[in-house]
């Protein structure tokens, strides 16, 4: 049994708002230890997963799910990584480039190093 087409296109559209926060998450989720320890343990591996894609230059499977329902509700795929197509885009309307996804990779390690530093020096102070 097949879903109508625009069944696919809202489907792929809720992948992409799943991609986009977790992205968010990969950034910014060291934050999250601040409130609540555990979340350090969901973060990390999310934050290496992100990290990986990004030195690595692959492809999350996220993206390749959301071309295939945008083909299925008879939508053009597209070429190319998520944060190409979506975020780059805004970001640098020429493309994305290797050494500008290694320069985002080492700020992600930067911002996230920042905000590990932050909540264990918060958590010193508070023993």
């Amino acid at each position: 049994m097949s879903l109508p087409p625009n069944w696919y296109g809202n489907l792929a559209t809720l992948v992409v708002l799943g991609h986009f926060a977790f992205i968010l998450f990969v950034m910014f989720g060291g934050l999250f230890a601040v409130r609540w320890p555990r979340a350090v343990w969901v973060h990390l591996p999310c934050f290496l997963w992100g990290g990986w894609i990004e030195v690595s230059g692959g492809i999350c499977p996220l993206t390749p799910l959301e071309n295939d329902l945008r083909r299925a509700a008879g939508e053009a795929p597209y070429a190319g990584s998520f944060i190409e197509h979506y975020v780059m885009a805004i970001m640098y309307p020429t493309g994305l480039t290797r050494t500008i996804q290694l320069g985002l990779a080492v700020g992600l390690v930067v911002l996230n190093v920042a905000i590990y530093a932050w909540v264990l020096r918060r958590r010193g102070r508070g023993r």
